[in-house]
């Protein structure tokens, strides 16, 4: 399938490809390297707090991410705003000029991970003013969202559904409400779903309602064959952005004839 599309801009970074990936819950290194692969994607996300330091003469995570993938470090593990802000910090430390862009997360409860919304606000607000460019996850609350771009975010990633959850998209209208909103105020700022993708169609679904990317980890990571799923989600978010661009049918309530009536043969 080939069609004509726009790259992703995020902040500085532009992506040919609409999907963004994870590094974590694979089985091991060689699994993480072909995933990354085979998804197409151009950005992979890593936890900061969670990479184990490399070892001299062994294999780390660093060494298996594909040259040409831009990193994006996030902020998971914490739960608080002092703990975010720090963490940022170190991945900036860690990469640099690209460590600027980073994945703002701070969690609000354990068992669920929803983010704490006020919180990652506010983490959002002192990152933007020390120069970061923030890409903030937060729960489907269009509010919040809003707030999110008053303090400077450089795109908003609400949830689908609890991270690692699976689940699917749990609330398209609240989504449908937050681009709506979003893009009536600031076009140019990226929509991305970020957690609670399970499989391909959801991924298209959301691709198809016009969201600008989608974030996922779990749903490749835990599949029963994760690298055929780094496949398939690929041609899952392709395939609904094409039929975006492509514009739906209208939808009716009766049936509509698909043949042509013209010229049609009546029993005399």
């Amino acid at each position: 399938m080939t069609f004509t599309d726009t790259p992703l801009q995020l902040g500085p970074v532009t992506l040919a490809s609409r999907l963004i990936v994870g590094t974590g819950k694979y089985r091991d290194l060689d699994e993480t390297a072909d995933c990354l692969r085979l998804s197409g994607a151009g950005m992979v996300t890593v936890a900061i707090r969670r990479v184990p330091p490399k070892k001299e003469g062994e294999r780390s995570l660093w060494d298996v991410i594909p040259a040409d993938m831009h990193i994006l470090p996030n902020t998971a593990g914490c739960y608080t705003v002092e703990d975010c802000l720090r963490t940022a910090r170190l991945g900036r430390e860690l990469l640099g000029e690209r460590g600027r862009l980073v994945k703002v997360e701070v969690i609000g409860d354990e068992k669920t991970l929803f983010p704490d919304v006020p919180a990652t606000i506010e983490a959002t607000r002192a990152l933007v003013k020390e120069g970061f460019v923030c890409l903030p996850y937060v729960t489907d609350d269009p509010v919040a969202c809003l707030r999110l771009l008053d303090v400077g975010a450089a795109a908003v990633m609400p949830l689908a559904a609890p991270i690692g959850s699976g689940l699917g998209i749990r609330n398209p209208h609240n989504l449908a409400i937050i681009l709506e909103l979003v893009k009536g105020k600031r076009p140019d700022i990226p929509v991305i779903v970020d957690a609670g993708v399970g499989v391909p169609s959801d991924a298209a679904r959301v691709m198809e309602m016009g969201v600008d990317g989608v974030l996922m980890n779990t749903a490749i990571a835990q599949a029963s064959n994760p690298r055929l799923m780094a496949e398939a989600m690929k041609d899952g978010v392709r395939a609904g952005r094409a039929a975006y661009l492509a514009g739906r049918m209208p939808m009716k309530l009766y049936a509509s004839a698909s043949s042509p009536l013209h010229g049609l043969i009546h029993a005399r």
